[in-house]
């Protein structure tokens, strides 16, 4: 294979029963070997090695580096980490390359831990995440990696070793703390973590720290990477308390899946009203840190779950420093809406703990369609479509079906599966009720000319998986959903490859602007009114609607597909398509 420099490199794998005879008549191999590459890039060169002792249909892994692989797993046989034991099942991968140095084989080791993270039935026994920066052939790092992973997956096992796209496209792939973080995401997490050390110091109560990224900055990798460094931060015995809060029951699994996954403990995970009721209990202890996902999310009056007059607050009071990660524009139902949310960035940026995030992350886009989208979503302009969109794919489309081809489409390569349809919550849905005229709660169009009446399914209406493994996957990741139509609730947090975006009557193109039409919408929770502090009432629907259209607009990493039901936004963007 060549490289970017035209030059071809070496790589090697070999996979060996994991025990010392047999290790032993692999070295006698390759001494007698003519395969002089073999000889010299596994007994001289640093190696990376895997054990994997597979137990039905989970798999159990060790991963490792080494300068010596045959001195080295001697080490292992005499003294293996207690939770993690050879057995004569037990199979040894060896990679050697020509490439290889410490810091790549150091950085193969990191990535591989972090690509098990990511298979489902893969459980690995050691933490030695630990990538590098620059070292000489880092450019050449990807490349090798993903040949190494390859010819692992071709000429091994295919279930232990899935495709790069399935793993880079899981949702704990996407939320996990093992990825290497951009500059400003480092320099984020380093003053959060001096933050935290010092206020810890002071030993007061209800100290704030409050991070504001719009969507697609990549939020969720660093309170997840910063959870992550802080539970391994904790000395032996310490009974430090760290906590991490998520409203939404999918993105609560993939914390627990990650949390047991890496063995950072039980009891760690919560959404914040089972936090408070929690804490409430115990009149003794703070939580020494409080991280909470999706701050925007928190309630800022009671409900039928919650009988507080806001959680952020009820959180403050109950730890020591607290750490939330927010975007305004997300905020979509009126027990969200945040009257003195200004009260909190001032409160931060008094005591040097505000941080805003700036870089786009999610949306593979230049600038032009980057701005495109933001006048769309922020502004209620369809502006000209770019004419430079890069490798980013934006289309309108003329009926639903049409729509709904192009996603299927998408879906079934293999790199861009996770493409669906998602749409504004203007068609009728009750979770805890059955649909009396139809088997489903259904997203239904009927087209201007009548000719076409088309419908689909809202999320989580067609039968489950049986699988088990199936069925703990995010709504996005379960096969059965191409065939649905999902909401904010389903999506928000989460990233599609291509998004199907269906505008419904909610949103209007009059007068050369988006207008949004409250009545025209099934989000109850959007459109009622909101008691405010001074007991007034204040509906505040059009605001959360067009937060709900931004959150759908910028779900897609390759691409926007939309519908609109609107004629005169779908006369608009025909309009906008046209010109470009």
């Amino acid at each position: 294979m060549k490289s970017k420099k035209g030059k071809n490199f070496f790589i090697i794998v070999k996979r060996i029963k994991g025990n010392k005879n047999e290790l032993k008549k692999f070295k006698q191999e390759l001494l007698k070997s003519d395969d002089k590459k073999a000889r010299e890039y596994i007994m001289n060169y640093p190696i990376v090695y895997i054990y994997v002792t597979k137990n039905g249909n989970k798999y159990d892994i060790y991963v490792g580096e080494s300068n010596d692989i045959f001195r080295r797993t001697k080490q292992h046989y005499q003294n293996i980490e207690k939770e993690w034991k050879i057995t004569k099942d037990t199979d040894l991968y060896i990679i050697g390359c020509e490439l290889f140095n410490k810091s790549m084989t150091l950085d193969i080791e990191s990535k591989l831990i972090h690509y098990f993270l990511c298979v489902k039935n893969a459980n690995t026994y050691n933490s030695n995440f630990n990538p590098q920066n620059h070292y000489y052939d880092n450019n050449m790092f990807n490349e090798v990696f993903s040949k190494i992973w390859r010819k692992l997956r071709n000429e091994y096992d295919k279930e232990l070793f899935p495709t790069e796209s399935q793993i880079k496209e899981s949702a704990l792939f996407k939320a996990s703390p093992l990825h290497k973080l951009t500059e400003e995401q480092e320099d984020a997490k380093d003053k959060i973590i001096e933050k935290i050390l010092n206020e810890e110091k002071a030993n007061k109560k209800g100290q704030l720290v409050f991070v504001e990224g719009e969507t697609g900055t990549g939020k969720t990798v660093l309170i997840s990477s910063l959870f992550y460094e802080l539970i391994n931060m904790k000395k032996d015995g310490e009974e430090k308390k760290y906590y991490l809060l998520v409203n939404h029951n999918e993105q609560k699994e993939v914390y627990d899946a990650i949390a047991s996954k890496l063995g950072l403990g039980k009891g760690l995970i919560y959404k914040p009203t089972n936090f408070i009721n929690e804490m409430k209990k115990n009149t003794v202890d703070l939580a020494d840190v409080v991280l909470i996902d999706e701050a925007h999310l928190l309630f800022t009056q009671g409900n039928q779950g919650y009988n507080g007059k806001n959680q952020l607050e009820d959180i403050l009071k109950l730890s020591k420093i607290v750490v939330v990660m927010f975007d305004e524009n997300q905020i979509m139902n009126a027990e969200d809406y945040w009257e003195n949310i200004d009260s909190y960035r001032r409160q931060a940026k008094k005591q040097n703990s505000y941080i805003k995030l700036k870089e786009q992350l999610r949306i593979k886009a230049n600038k032009y369609v980057i701005d495109w989208i933001d006048s769309f979503t922020k502004e209620g302009l369809v502006k000209e479509l770019p004419k430079k969109l890069g490798k980013y794919d934006i289309k309108f489309f003329e009926t639903p079906s049409e729509l709904e081809k192009a996603i299927k489409e998408k879906a079934s390569k293999e790199k861009t599966r996770l493409s669906r349809l998602i749409a504004t919550y203007d068609w009728e849905y009750k979770e805890a009720e059955k649909p009396k005229d139809c088997k489903y709660w259904e997203v239904e169009i009927e087209t201007k000319n009548g000719k076409e009446k088309w419908h689909m399914p809202w999320n989580y209406q067609l039968k489950k998986n049986k699988d088990e493994k199936m069925q703990k996957l995010s709504w996005i990741e379960r096969p059965e959903t191409i065939n649905e139509v999902g909401s904010t609730y389903t999506i928000q947090g989460f990233d599609l490859n291509y998004s199907g975006v269906i505008l419904g009557p909610s949103v209007k193109y009059e007068s050369g602007h988006i207008v949004f039409h409250p009545e025209e919408s099934h989000n109850k929770k959007a459109t009622r009114s909101r008691t405010l502090s001074d007991g007034s009432k204040k509906k505040f629907a059009k605001d959360f609607l067009k937060h709900e259209v931004r959150v759908l607009m910028t779900r897609g990493v390759n691409g926007l597909y939309i519908y609109a039901c609107d004629d005169e936004l779908r006369k608009r963007l025909e309009e906008c398509s046209k010109i470009n």
